[in-house]
């Protein structure tokens, strides 16, 4: 949990259990790794078009649901053109 408090306040990329790639401004977390992120939104992406991104604003995940979290670097993220990258969407994890 040490690590998750270099974290705060920082942009965030979460991937999900199912799939989902959510990113947000991780503003905290507890015992259990339940995240709260603030102007958050997923990144929808697909191998026809470009990534779509749906807003989802201050959101929370629980921690079961949380495959990998990772810090982003917005310098990096900003110049990526998020409409030109097809990728197909992440598989749900199978136990």
């Amino acid at each position: 949990m040490a690590a998750l408090e270099g974290y705060v306040n920082r942009l965030v990329s979460v991937i999900t259990q199912d799939g989902r790639v959510i990113v947000g401004t991780l503003k905290g977390f507890d015992q259990t790794v339940n995240l709260i992120l603030n102007d958050s939104h997923e990144r929808v992406y697909s191998s026809g078009a470009g990534v779509e991104q749906v807003a989802l604003g201050l959101y929370v995940i629980r921690g079961d649901n949380i495959a990998v979290i990772g810090e982003i670097d917005e310098d990096v993220d900003s110049s990526i053109d998020l409409a030109e990258v097809k990728a197909e969407p992440i598989n749900a994890v199978v136990y």
